[in-house]
C-alpha cells in the first residue's frame, strides 16, 4: 500500500500525528515549484564539514528512495549539481538535509527536489566513513531506513515503516471525513469544539 502515502499531504498526517514525526521547518524546499516526494528512506550520517558518505550512498541507494542526511552543522556543503545529477539519473526521488548543499541553479534546473536549511559555496572534505543506513537524527527527528518520508511545501513528515499502515488509514479517514464536511458543518462543530475548549479553560 504504499503507493498510497501520496494521496495525502503533509498536514493530513499532522492532524493524526504529533509533531515529533515532523522535521523542523527550517529544512524547506531550495526552489521555487518543487514538487512534493514520497518514499522510503536511505539514511546518511555525516560528519562535521565533510560529505564523503552522502556521496557514497547515491551510489548504495536503492531506486525510488529518499536520502535522509544528518549533516550535523552547515559548516559546509554536503552535495552539488553533479551528486544531485548522478542521484537522479539513479532513481533517487530527492534529499532531505539538515544542512546546506550548493549549485541550486544546476539543481533547480534538473528539477532535482532538494528539502535543505540552506546554500553554501564551499563543499565538505571527504574523510569520515559511517556505515549507511543506520538511525539517525534529521532536523529533530529519528529517522531509520525504511520509514516512509512525505515531503511538500508545508513540511516534512516522517512515518515509522513498522507503523506505516495504521497511520496511513487513521489519516485518510479523518481526510475523508473533513472533505465530506460542508463549510457550515465544519464551522458549527469548530465553534463547539472552540466554546467547549474555552469552558474548560476557564475553570
Amino acid at each position: 500500500m504504499e503507493h498510497n502515502f501520496s494521496q495525502l499531504v503533509t498536514t493530513d498526517y499532522g492532524n493524526i500525528l504529533s509533531r515529533d514525526h515532523f522535521v523542523d521547518f527550517s529544512i524547506r524546499p531550495l526552489w521555487l515549484g518543487m514538487p512534493s516526494i514520497f518514499g522510503e528512506a536511505y539514511t546518511v550520517q555525516l560528519a562535521s564539514g565533510d560529505n564523503l558518505m552522502l556521496h557514497s550512498a547515491i551510489y548504495e541507494a536503492p531506486k525510488g528512495s529518499i536520502l535522509v542526511i544528518d549533516g550535523v552543522d552547515c559548516k559546509n556543503a554536503v552535495a552539488g549539481g553533479n551528486v544531485c545529477a548522478i542521484a537522479k539519473q539513479r532513481g533517487i526521488k530527492g534529499f532531505i538535509v539538515d544542512g546546506v548543499i550548493r549549485d541550486l541553479g544546476e539543481i533547480e534546473e534538473m528539477k532535482f527536489p532538494v528539502f535543505a536549511k540552506g546554500v553554501f559555496p564551499v563543499p565538505g572534505k571527504k574523510e569520515q566513513y559511517f556505515e549507511l543506513g543506520n538511525p539517525i537524527t534529521c532536523g529533530g527527528v529519528k529517522v531509520s531506513t525504511g520509514d516512509i518520508i512525505v515531503a511538500d511545501a508545508e513540511g516534512i513528515v516522517v512515518i515509522p515503516k513498522l507503523d506505516k499502515e495504521n497511520v496511513f488509514s487513521a489519516a485518510l479517514k479523518k481526510a475523508d471525513t473533513e472533505a465530506r464536511m460542508t463549510l457550515a458543518e465544519w464551522k458549527q462543530n469548530h465553534r463547539q469544539k472552540v466554546e467547549d475548549a474555552i469552558n474548560l479553560a476557564k475553570k
